[in-house]
């Protein structure tokens, strides 16, 4: 799909006869081949596909060519079956913005829906504008999505420690393995966010260091403030501080995750030495009553207690005896309160 994103207006659809000379933001989302050959035939310049998009080398994802700004990166994106990272570029050049994506990121529609209400009568923000307020508004929504990483761990803290009784067996052992799925899911989730932050602060980098004066903004997106250059690259400084507070929040959040992890993992040992408990005391219990039922068992002709009347009673009065002998021990040293 091709957007054009106008100064005043709604987002629509780029035709084959759409005049961009007065838009500053072309946003590309989900593209195919012929779209992009189509933005690309329009504007004069080369669009870069999924594949270069994809590309991990630094040279591929950050340069400068023609004096158009060239940045990639992957970004995070959150759905109700998992989070997962896509491909996202961004052309500067000096008249016009170019995103291609391949997720519905929020913080796209959030600056399309500030550009959309952006009075008339204001200057129209610069390209290099637009792309610090997408950079400052993914920063945000990374930062609810750590919040939410860190909300989540601290259900899973209190879900491990909060409560040492196990009643059910079946039940704790499902609960644990639950609990370490879930914290794997949330390691690889703050994984992907400290991706994405990366790459965002390496965009926000190369765009803080083009030395074309063409790619500096004439005005921000907010007419109140200052215009100058000099204000672009104050706003790029405080992105990069928030970027640095998330990556120690975020080094955090992946220490906590290797704690609960570890933690976990012990619950589970203890879990299973539990069951061997009850694997030893069912096996002690059982090997004297084993050997006097043997003993007795052995048909010898000259056996005192055969003729005994009382022998058979003595017999399972003994084997009780091995029974509740060993029991007691255990239960003097507490094998026998959690099992």
């Amino acid at each position: 799909m091709l957007l054009t994103r106008p100064t005043g207006t709604p987002a629509y659809e780029m035709g084959p006869h759409t005049r961009l000379n007065a838009i500053p933001w072309i946003d590309l989302l989900n593209p195919t081949e012929e779209e992009i050959n189509l933005a690309s035939e329009k504007l004069g310049f080369h669009i870069p596909s999924r594949a270069e998009l994809n590309e991990i080398e630094s040279s591929s994802r950050h340069y400068e060519r023609e004096g158009i700004l060239y940045l990639s990166g992957p970004l995070v994106r959150r759905y109700d079956t998992g989070p997962i990272t896509r491909p996202v570029g961004f052309v500067v050049s000096p008249t016009h913005l170019v995103t291609i994506r391949y997720a519905d990121y929020i913080a796209f529609d959030a600056i399309g829906l500030q550009l959309a209400e952006h009075s008339a009568d204001a200057p129209p923000p610069s390209p290099a504008g637009l792309l610090t307020d997408l950079i400052d508004e993914i920063i945000n929504r990374l930062a609810d999505l750590l919040e939410n990483v860190g909300h989540t761990l601290d259900t899973l803290s209190r879900q491990i420690f909060g409560s040492d009784e196990r009643k059910h067996r079946a039940h704790a052992s499902h609960t644990l393995r639950t609990t370490l799925k879930r914290l794997g899911n949330t390691g690889d989730l703050a994984s992907m966010i400290r991706d994405s932050l990366l790459s965002i602060d390496r965009i926000r980098l190369h765009l803080s260091t083009a030395n074309k004066q063409d790619l500096l903004p004439t005005h921000i997106t907010n007419p109140a403030e200052d215009s100058s250059s000099k204000l672009l690259h104050n706003r790029l400084e405080i992105a990069g501080r928030d970027i640095t507070s998330l990556n120690e929040f975020n080094t955090q959040i992946n220490n906590k995750v290797q704690f609960l992890l570890d933690a976990t993992l012990g619950f589970i040992n203890i879990e299973q030495n539990d069951g061997m408990k009850i694997l030893t005391v069912a096996s002690s219990i059982g090997i004297m009553p084993t050997l006097i039922a043997g003993i007795y068992g052995m048909n010898f002709r000259i056996m005192p207690e055969l003729n005994w009347s009382f022998g058979y009673p003595f017999a399972i009065a003994l084997m009780l005896v091995s029974i509740a002998a060993p029991l007691y021990w255990f239960w003097r040293r507490g094998w026998l309160t959690r099992l």
